[in-house]
């Protein structure tokens, strides 16, 4: 094992309180739902139990509805905000209210697909599929009420790109005033200028309040709120995690889980077709309340690589990424766009766990080179800049925080891919 895989399974240890992880120490003190899925990936190069035991305690907060929320709050702590008083969701755990992108399936299949015990790792994955099978139900049911085949957001922290240039025109309709007072806990762990601005927080903060007079109820929560918007990137985490779901239920001999999910697979795929932008060589987000698409090249239309697309559609997200010539993976947002900014969160850094999924479905679509582009890049980035949060994508300057989870995994996931 070499010194950089050692380094990042010191990092998985140190961020490691027993049965879930935590991104980083100060920033995100709790557990995150994908970072888990995704920490999981890399505890599986060390610890195989370990890493099933990250997602079943994510998993064992589930909702009774089937949501899987963003964050579980397992101890006390104030160095985050909003922490569990102001979502006030009632859970025995306290939680978020909302959720995030659903790579549960596709993590349970990649750590089935590589277990050196399958019949401890056959019996795991057969309690844990019923539960993420509920939570991609949840999703149809909840977030896509005409029955269009793709899902909406409906608040920014739910894509896991927070900030991102895409939400600007639809955010723009989330109030900023009537909302209590607050102390951000974030720009006291990370340079202010790469982080969210206060404005944006401001509406983050209102769409959580009036959800919360709502009281939580999944029924009513899409509908109510301003900001739904169908992001192909989220929709393409959904779309390949129910199709591996479905693969891993029908070798489980779950069968009536297994034709559910590909169905969900299926009509996914043929309707991101919507999304589909042929003069940006990319797929782009819808806005469901204005009823148009957002003129927004950003990551989240290629990370739809991840997903079961059209080899043809997977070419030209290959040759996009390759024209905006980043020195390192793949910018959260188009660098020839004046609104990029190379530093600020996800309005232009570069991202490893994104790096990671493009380049998996890139392979997947038997685009090895530009597959192998994205790993060398991303290693490249590593070896230069440490274990980050977030990079700028020119320069390689690590921002946010530091000897991050996430990170640590993508790393062992890449030195696998690399061997």
């Amino acid at each position: 094992m070499n010194a950089l895989a050692h380094a990042a399974i010191d990092i998985l240890k140190e961020n490691d309180r027993g049965t879930y992880t935590v991104p980083t120490k100060g920033l995100y003190p709790f557990q995150w739902n994908w970072d888990s899925c995704l920490t999981a990936l890399g505890q599986r190069h060390f610890d195989e139990s370990r890493a099933w035991t990250e997602i079943e305690t994510l998993l064992a907060n589930q909702w009774p509805d089937g949501m899987v929320p963003h964050i579980v709050f397992h101890q006390p702590d104030d160095g985050y905000f909003p922490g569990p008083d102001i979502w006030a969701t009632g859970r025995p755990v306290p939680t978020s209210g909302i959720t995030q992108p659903a790579v549960a399936g596709f993590a349970l299949r990649r750590l089935f697909e590589h277990a050196k015990d399958r019949a401890a790792a056959a019996k795991r994955v057969a309690a844990l599929l019923p539960k993420v099978a509920a939570w991609h139900r949840w999703f149809y049911d909840t977030r896509d009420p005409a029955g269009e085949g793709l899902v909406a957001i409906i608040h920014p922290w739910e894509s896991g790109r927070d900030n991102s240039i895409d939400w600007d025109r639809p955010f723009a309709r989330v109030p900023t005033e009537g909302i209590a007072p607050y102390t951000r806990r974030d720009t006291q762990h990370a340079d202010p200028e790469h982080r969210p601005t206060k404005e944006q927080y401001d509406r983050y903060l209102w769409l959580v309040e009036h959800f919360r007079g709502l009281g939580w109820d999944n029924r009513k929560l899409h509908d109510a709120s301003p900001f739904r918007v169908v992001d192909p990137g989220f929709n393409a985490i959904l779309i390949r995690s129910a199709a591996d779901l479905a693969a891993l239920a029908q070798e489980m001999g779950q069968f009536d889980i297994a034709g559910e999910n590909q169905a969900f697979a299926n009509r996914g795929v043929a309707a991101m077709e919507r999304l589909w932008s042929d003069a940006h060589g990319q797929y782009l987000c819808y806005d469901r309340v204005a009823g148009e698409l957002i003129d927004s090249r950003s990551i989240g239309g290629l990370l739809a690589a991840f997903a079961p697309i059209p080899t043809a559609r997977a070419a030209r997200i290959a040759d996009t990424i390759a024209a905006q010539a980043s020195r390192f993976g793949v910018a959260s947002h188009a660098p020839d766009d004046p609104r990029f900014q190379a530093k600020r969160y996800w309005r232009g850094p570069a991202w490893l766990v994104v790096n990671y999924m493009i380049g998996d479905g890139l392979a997947r679509a038997g685009l090895a080179d530009a597959a192998e582009a994205i790993t060398r890049t991303s290693l490249d980035l590593i070896r230069i800049s440490g274990f980050a949060e977030y990079y700028d994508p020119h320069t390689g300057e690590p921002l946010g925080g530091g000897r991050f989870t996430w990170t640590a995994a993508m790393v062992l996931e890449f030195l696998a891919m690399e061997a």
